[in-house]
């Protein structure tokens, strides 16, 4: 008996780091399809789950996303890969890789994992320095 065929795209990653950047941002479908060249239509299918990107797609969407493809394709599934090491690359976001490392974490569920990913990403937005005139804390 033949094993159904690993996806190669993690579609559901994907669509769901769109619909959060495009959300922090105060953007529409058709303001990312026309950053990204990828039509509001395809954007749609993605954020809900039932579109199925071509390679062009994703390189323009990882690439808006500033995500590393590698993310994107690996099509990870927390059952089957649940002992594989979490990878992260320095560019990407504090939020991002706290999102890949609890989703890994097989003590969670996957909707425990995104809702204190959630709650780790509202705090850390709120902290966190992301402009010049935030005052630094010196150390003593």
């Amino acid at each position: 008996m033949s094993r159904p065929a690993k996806a190669l795209v993690n579609t559901e990653e994907l669509g769901r780091a769109i619909r959060r950047r495009r959300e922090e941002l105060g953007l529409s479908l058709r303001d990312v399809a026309a950053e990204t060249a990828v039509s509001a239509s395809t954007l749609s299918r993605i954020e809900n789950g039932t579109g199925k990107p071509d390679a062009d797609n994703i390189a323009r969407l990882t690439a808006w996303l500033d995500v590393p493809m590698e993310r994107i394709l690996s099509g990870r599934h927390s059952l089957t890969e649940s002992t594989k090491a979490v990878v992260y690359y320095p560019q990407e976001p504090t939020p991002e890789i706290v999102e890949a490392h609890l989703r890994a974490d097989r003590n969670l569920t996957p909707e425990t994992a995104a809702a204190l990913s959630e709650l780790f990403r509202v705090a850390y937005n709120q902290f966190s320095r992301n402009d010049a005139t935030k005052p630094v804390k010196k150390k003593r």
